[in-house]
Protein backbone atom coordinates (compact mmCIF):
# COMPACT_ATOMS: atom_id res chain seq x y z
CA UNK A 1 0.00 0.00 0.00
CA UNK A 2 1.16 3.77 -0.95
CA UNK A 3 0.71 5.90 2.13
CA UNK A 4 0.77 9.48 1.12
CA UNK A 5 1.01 11.88 4.11
CA UNK A 6 0.55 15.57 4.36
CA UNK A 7 1.85 17.31 8.16
CA UNK A 8 1.84 21.22 7.57
CA UNK A 9 5.14 21.70 4.83
CA UNK A 10 6.11 18.05 4.56
CA UNK A 11 4.15 15.46 2.04
CA UNK A 12 5.49 12.01 2.70
CA UNK A 13 4.91 9.46 0.02
CA UNK A 14 5.84 5.92 0.78
CA UNK A 15 5.48 2.12 -0.27
CA UNK A 16 4.38 -0.04 -2.47
CA UNK A 17 0.44 0.07 -4.62
CA UNK A 18 0.51 -3.86 -5.15
CA UNK A 19 -1.55 -3.73 -7.63
CA UNK A 20 0.14 -5.99 -10.09
CA UNK A 21 3.53 -7.40 -9.44
CA UNK A 22 5.01 -5.87 -12.63
CA UNK A 23 3.85 -2.90 -14.86
CA UNK A 24 1.98 -1.43 -11.74
CA UNK A 25 -0.45 1.36 -13.10
CA UNK A 26 -1.55 2.45 -9.95
CA UNK A 27 2.18 2.58 -8.32
CA UNK A 28 2.97 4.31 -12.05
CA UNK A 29 0.62 6.68 -11.73
CA UNK A 30 1.00 8.03 -8.43
CA UNK A 31 4.85 8.46 -9.54
CA UNK A 32 3.97 10.52 -12.36
CA UNK A 33 1.91 13.14 -10.63
CA UNK A 34 4.77 13.19 -7.88
CA UNK A 35 7.09 13.51 -10.38
CA UNK A 36 4.92 16.73 -12.57
CA UNK A 37 4.58 18.55 -9.39
CA UNK A 38 7.73 18.50 -8.31
CA UNK A 39 9.69 19.11 -11.75
CA UNK A 40 6.72 21.91 -11.83
CA UNK A 41 7.49 23.51 -8.25
CA UNK A 42 11.09 23.34 -9.19
CA UNK A 43 10.84 25.12 -12.71
CA UNK A 44 8.94 28.15 -10.56
CA UNK A 45 11.36 28.20 -8.25
CA UNK A 46 14.42 26.13 -7.09
CA UNK A 47 14.38 26.97 -3.48
CA UNK A 48 10.51 26.40 -3.45
CA UNK A 49 10.99 22.90 -2.09
CA UNK A 50 13.12 20.48 -0.13
CA UNK A 51 12.51 17.34 -2.12
CA UNK A 52 14.54 13.74 -1.23
CA UNK A 53 13.93 10.54 -2.99
CA UNK A 54 15.57 7.23 -1.76
CA UNK A 55 13.47 4.67 -3.98
CA UNK A 56 11.36 4.15 -0.25
CA UNK A 57 10.27 7.04 0.84
CA UNK A 58 9.91 10.69 -0.90
CA UNK A 59 9.54 13.71 0.64
CA UNK A 60 8.39 17.35 -0.85
CA UNK A 61 9.19 19.48 2.16
CA UNK A 62 7.38 23.23 1.24
CA UNK A 63 9.65 25.69 1.74
CA UNK A 64 8.10 28.56 0.25
CA UNK A 65 4.32 29.66 0.35
CA UNK A 66 3.32 30.98 -3.04
CA UNK A 67 0.51 31.12 -4.91
CA UNK A 68 2.17 28.53 -7.32
CA UNK A 69 3.48 26.38 -5.09
CA UNK A 70 -0.11 26.16 -2.95
CA UNK A 71 -1.85 26.04 -6.27
CA UNK A 72 0.22 22.89 -7.08
CA UNK A 73 0.40 20.96 -3.86
CA UNK A 74 -3.25 21.42 -3.48
CA UNK A 75 -3.72 19.56 -7.20
CA UNK A 76 -1.12 17.19 -6.69
CA UNK A 77 -2.85 16.14 -3.47
CA UNK A 78 -6.32 16.31 -4.91
CA UNK A 79 -4.84 14.02 -8.37
CA UNK A 80 -3.70 11.08 -5.14
CA UNK A 81 -7.57 11.73 -3.19
CA UNK A 82 -9.13 10.78 -7.17
CA UNK A 83 -6.93 8.07 -7.39
CA UNK A 84 -7.20 6.67 -4.01
CA UNK A 85 -10.90 6.44 -4.31
CA UNK A 86 -10.57 4.35 -7.53
CA UNK A 87 -7.95 2.74 -5.58
CA UNK A 88 -8.61 2.46 -1.78
CA UNK A 89 -6.72 -1.09 -1.53
CA UNK A 90 -3.62 0.20 -2.62
CA UNK A 91 -3.54 3.93 -2.09
CA UNK A 92 -4.36 5.57 1.65
CA UNK A 93 -4.25 9.56 2.30
CA UNK A 94 -3.38 11.05 5.98
CA UNK A 95 -3.55 14.52 6.67
CA UNK A 96 -4.25 16.57 9.12
CA UNK A 97 -5.72 19.03 6.71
Amino acid sequence: MIIIKKEDNLITIKGHANYRDHDDIVCASVSSIMYTTVNALLRFDSNSINYQDNEFVVSIEVLKKTKETEILIINMLSLFKELSSKYPKNIKIESEE
